[in-house]
């Protein structure tokens, strides 16, 4: 009896690790994820719709709303469709590229099926206000000048051949995520596809008229920074609950963003204060943006003191970014996507390499890593995303152009797209 009793234990000890590897349902983490979805989603709707509605000119704030507003639509649709399956289901052969379709439609997804310790509808919902607010984001390198048409049918090819394919390079199980890419939520994923994106729609579709001569002034600036307000509140969701756990990592995450979002706001105003005599309001809350997508690649593996050099360091370097495209390149990236979403990003994906060292209070490198190992694949990751965003936006935009045409005419964009695109005013005058 005695010696059953031991092999039972054995065996039951046996079995142990295999169990624990059982994917478990945690009611704390689910309830953090289901709070951080929201949050996120907060950041496009309305957060994002009202910081980029309040910095166009009056004539065309509805447009600007109403592209993100319908972009949250379509791409709900299309990451139901075949989106969630191609960033994270398994491709077989192509899986270090692309996943498979076998999770077209969810067809897996039920209210038993599990992602780790959270409901996989959740996650599926989590990761979707991601694929929402990148395209969103690319709004502003074209705004004022794009046609409605165009916008709806170049922000579907775009999320399907660029956000999607690079979302499973870092966080589906692709070929980045195997050379050991840092990207906590999105420096390479969101901001650098959306910045590189936003140069080249610039750059293909020219400036808007009357740029760099005309003055064009943001019409609601207390619109504006209502959005920053809730893009700051939401990032909390982005950063903080990319951890996909209510843990250590969640909360360090949701305080390095803050400090740094607070780091980069008040390296702008004080820029400006030198450099022009007074601080503005509009250039405070750009730094702060600025700070808060330079943290998100780096906000699950750096501490408190990598927040704040990152932070003063998107502050600085966004701030003469934004200068040298407009005034030296004269390139009307309208809303400044690229210098402070793009450049954020690949500073932020940089120094998570540097910062993630234990040394500087990082979570430290990962078993046979070391800085200038870390710093390669990060570098990777940047030149790759840059190189095929850049290339694949080109394409799709140069599509675009021959079924629809990409821009109104210049009578329509004197007008002001509100009245010629959607038949609306966003004030009665």
């Amino acid at each position: 009896m005695k010696k059953i009793h031991h092999l039972l234990t054995a065996f039951i000890l046996l079995l142990l690790p295999f169990m624990a590897q059982a994917d478990t349902l945690d009611s704390g983490d689910t309830a953090w994820i289901l709070t951080s979805t929201a949050l996120v989603l907060f950041m496009t709707l309305p957060g994002l719709a009202l910081f980029y509605g309040g910095l166009v000119r009056a004539k065309n704030v509805l447009s600007v709303l109403m592209q993100c507003f319908v972009i949250a639509c379509v791409v709900s649709i299309l990451w139901v469709i075949y989106g969630y399956s191609l960033a994270f289901g398994d491709g077989g052969s192509m899986n270090a590229w692309i996943g498979g379709l076998d999770n077209a439609f969810l067809a897996n997804v039920t209210r038993e099926s599990l992602s780790g310790t959270l409901p996989e509808s959740v996650f599926v919902m989590f990761q979707m206000t991601f694929a929402i607010i990148t395209p969103a984001l690319i709004v502003g390198g074209f705004a004022e000048r794009m046609k409605f048409s165009a916008m709806l049918m170049f922000s579907i090819i775009w999320v399907s051949l660029v956000y999607f394919p690079v979302c499973h390079w870092v966080w589906g199980g692709g070929w980045l995520a195997e050379q050991g890419l840092l990207d906590f939520a999105g420096g390479t994923v969101v901001h650098i596809t959306a910045g590189v994106a936003a140069l080249v729609c610039a750059m293909v579709m020219g400036n808007r008229n009357g740029f760099p001569g005309t003055p064009m002034m943001p019409h609601n600036m207390t619109m504006t920074v209502t959005g920053a307000g809730m893009l700051w509140v939401g990032w909390f969701g982005f950063n903080g609950g990319s951890a996909l756990l209510a843990n250590g990592d969640a909360g360090m995450a949701m305080l390095v963003t803050h400090v740094s979002a607070a780091c980069g706001a008040m390296t702008w105003a004080v820029m400006e204060w030198v450099k022009y005599g007074k601080p503005s309001a509009l250039g405070t809350v750009t730094g702060m943006v600025a700070g808060l997508g330079t943290i998100t690649p780096a906000s699950g593996f750096v501490g408190p003191m990598g927040a704040l050099f990152i932070g003063v360091s998107a502050g600085i370097v966004c701030f003469f970014a934004t200068a040298f495209l407009k005034q030296k390149l004269k390139i009307d990236d309208s809303l400044d996507v690229f210098p402070v979403h793009g450049v954020g990003g690949m500073l932020g994906t940089m120094l998570a390499g540097i910062f993630v060292s234990a040394s500087l209070g990082g979570a430290g490198f990962a078993e046979g890593m070391n800085m200038g190992s870390q710093l390669m694949v990060q570098l990777t990751g940047v030149l790759v995303t840059i190189a095929f965003t850049a290339g694949m936006t080109f394409g799709i935009l140069k599509l675009v152009d021959v079924v629809l045409g990409l821009r109104v005419s210049d009578e329509e964009e004197t007008e002001g797209l509100d009245i010629n695109q959607h038949d609306e005013r966003g004030y009665i005058l």
